[in-house]
């Protein structure tokens, strides 16, 4: 397959997709090839092709090929990746067999083994090298909620777990469960308020680091590396934190039942999530390089439908997706201006995996091809 082969079948395609109205203008550049431009104007992106492998993907107008593609460095963008991760749809993403795959480990391994392997995937990774692009204050790895679009993210940061707090209506002495402890943003900062909190994770990695930070700060958070469905402590808390957990927990009622199990009467629960309309949208690559196994975004209608034949009542539910955009987007900020370090100690496939997530996340948000929830439930009080 040659780079000639690539530039014909994306004209084709460009001719079709951008049928009714103007497209969006970018550019492919082969390695010693002339660049050939789409669209009119000057190009928000140049695609360049590096060797064979590169144009195949591309002839292929496979979302997954390309992405692979880029992976292994047999193409790159040049300009602005965000402007081309929003042309998504202009690939298609047709993979039945990896769709199946994606659930058949989880039946053969059972759910819980099966979530402690992908959680594995995602976030034993070296905390050092999350932190290059979280936070520094909270290193928080879920949305922030901003008060202006040029808030520093430290600071939209602190607001989320401020906000968490207030939501749940916790004060000193009390003691809340954390579904998920990441790297400790929630419970650092709910602790050195004087609340008492119980950490869960699958992450080796994630209790290592949350073990060492709380020894060290003499903090009353104790670190838990168990699946929450096999949690039983023997006494109820008086609230519950999920911060980006539930598209890891994609059994909802599954979910609220232990939920209502954990929590005392008249205790909240605090959540957020990303979300779609659909669940089959989410692409091949995300499924295979970022989340693999069975998470999935949230899918409110379904949710809801759940929390209505709960126990649980809805307080409140706010639409966080530009939240989520901004946050998305200073993260890969963040990211392509540690790229030299990253690159040194973990490698260029991980560096370039986790741009096109960011800088694919924030597109989707940006877009509204992806949603992003905060809500809050609470489990009414005894009579």
């Amino acid at each position: 397959m040659t780079p000639v082969d690539a530039v014909s079948a994306l004209e084709r395609r460009y001719q079709t997709f951008f049928a009714n109205g103007p497209g969006i203008p970018f550019a492919v550049a082969p390695v010693g090839g002339p660049v050939h431009s789409f669209g009119t104007g000057e190009p928000q992106f140049t695609i360049l092709l590096k060797d064979e492998r590169g144009a195949k993907a591309l002839a292929a107008l496979d979302q997954f090929a390309v992405a692979v593609a880029y992976l292994q460095g047999s193409l790159d963008v040049e300009g602005d990746l965000a402007a081309a991760l929003r042309m998504r749809s202009f690939f298609t993403d047709r993979h039945p067999i990896a769709f199946l795959g994606r659930f058949l480990p989880a039946l053969l391994r059972g759910r819980r083994e099966d979530d402690r392997r992908s959680i594995s995937h995602h976030y034993d990774e070296d905390s050092d090298f999350f932190l290059t692009f979280l936070d520094h204050r909270h290193r928080c790895y879920t949305e922030g909620v901003f008060a202006s679009d040029d808030e520093p993210l430290e600071d939209a940061m602190t607001r989320k777990m401020d906000l968490a707090l207030e939501a749940i209506g916790v004060g000193p002495g009390d003691h809340v469960l954390e579904v998920g402890g990441g790297w400790g943003a929630f419970s650092e900062h709910a602790a050195r308020k004087g609340v008492k909190v119980t950490t869960t994770t699958l992450s080796v990695e994630s209790e290592r680091f949350l073990t060492e930070l709380f020894d060290r700060e003499r903090l009353p958070v104790r670190v838990v590396r168990e699946h929450i469905f096999g949690y039983s402590p023997g006494e109820r808390y008086d609230a519950i934190v999920n911060m980006g957990v539930t598209e890891h927990l994609p059994d909802y009622r599954t979910t609220l039942r232990k939920y209502a199990e954990l929590l005392r009467p008249g205790g909240r629960v605090y959540l957020d999530a990303l979300a779609m309309r659909r669940k089959h949208i989410v692409s091949t690559f995300m499924k295979r390089y970022v989340y693999p196994g069975g998470s999935a975004p949230l899918l409110l209608h379904q949710y809801l439908r759940h929390v209505a034949q709960s126990p649980f009542e809805l307080l409140n539910l706010t639409d966080d997706r530009h939240n989520y955009y901004l946050t998305c987007r200073e993260w890969a900020r963040r990211l392509d201006d540690a790229r030299d370090e990253i690159v040194r100690r973990w490698g260029e496939p991980l560096y370039r995996r986790f741009r096109l997530f960011l800088w694919g996340s924030a597109a989707g948000f940006d877009t509204g091809m992806v949603q992003a929830y905060r809500w809050v439930l609470q489990l009414p009080p005894a009579r």
